[in-house]
């Protein structure tokens, strides 16, 4: 039987199209953690089969956003203290790392597309959005690395705790954060690579110190 490579490619465009709805919805909170992802009512919104729904399923189990379950189905993941602790851990390891050796490639265009996104920031009023350009920024850092698997699994653990981020962070909180991503391009358009770096972990560390508290303190 010969394999039709148009509808390969057109599978594969479609299960890329639902992942990209499904993450959207569930970084924006419109899915919940726990909630139940049925394949067949998926399949029905978006008028396809289950196979491209399937796919999009395993790819967002890939990036820890679903969890699939022979019995119970998919289910949006959800995340202990702990788990948000490992993930930062893993963060602190790797886009240090990411830093370093983004500094030797650093342009001036580099800088001049960090300093347009944290403009944008300033002004951003929707914290979804605000996620959303958190991340261009540190990807405009970190991708003159050229290590583009890096970038992806950075990329992945970010995804993993922004949906839970952008519902406890407070105003104080993110112009602290806006302050630091200042600080931090500052440093490295000055050739500061050992700065950067410790500023670098000291930005990843403070969520984890937010998520700590708010855990202590007991509901109102």
């Amino acid at each position: 039987m010969g394999l039709d490579l148009g509808d390969i490619q057109r599978n594969k465009n479609t299960s890329e199209m639902i992942a990209t709805a499904l993450r959207s919805a569930i970084l924006r909170g419109k899915l919940q953690s726990g909630q139940a992802l049925r394949q067949d009512e998926i399949a029905a919104q978006f008028n396809v089969s289950k196979i491209p729904v399937r796919e999009a399923l395993v790819q967002l189990q890939a990036e820890g956003l679903v969890k699939l379950n022979p019995s119970r189905g998919a289910v949006v993941s959800s995340l202990s203290l702990e788990e948000v602790d490992e993930i930062y851990t893993i963060r602190l390891a790797l886009e240090p790392m990411a830093l370093r050796r983004a500094f030797p490639n650093f342009t001036p265009r580099d800088f001049m597309q960090g300093e347009h996104i944290l403009n944008k920031i300033d002004h951003e009023t929707d914290l979804t959005r605000w996620a959303e350009l958190n991340w261009e920024f540190h990807e405009a850092l970190y991708r003159p690395a050229k290590m583009p698997h890096l970038l992806r699994t950075i990329h992945d653990l970010h995804n993993n705790v922004v949906r839970f981020l952008v519902h406890t962070i407070d105003r104080s909180q993110l112009d602290i954060s806006q302050r630091q991503h200042r600080e931090l391009l500052a440093l490295c358009r000055a050739g500061d690579i050992e700065g950067a770096c410790v500023l670098l972990q000291e930005h990843l560390c403070s969520p984890v110190t937010m998520f700590a508290n708010r855990s202590q303190t007991p509901n109102p």
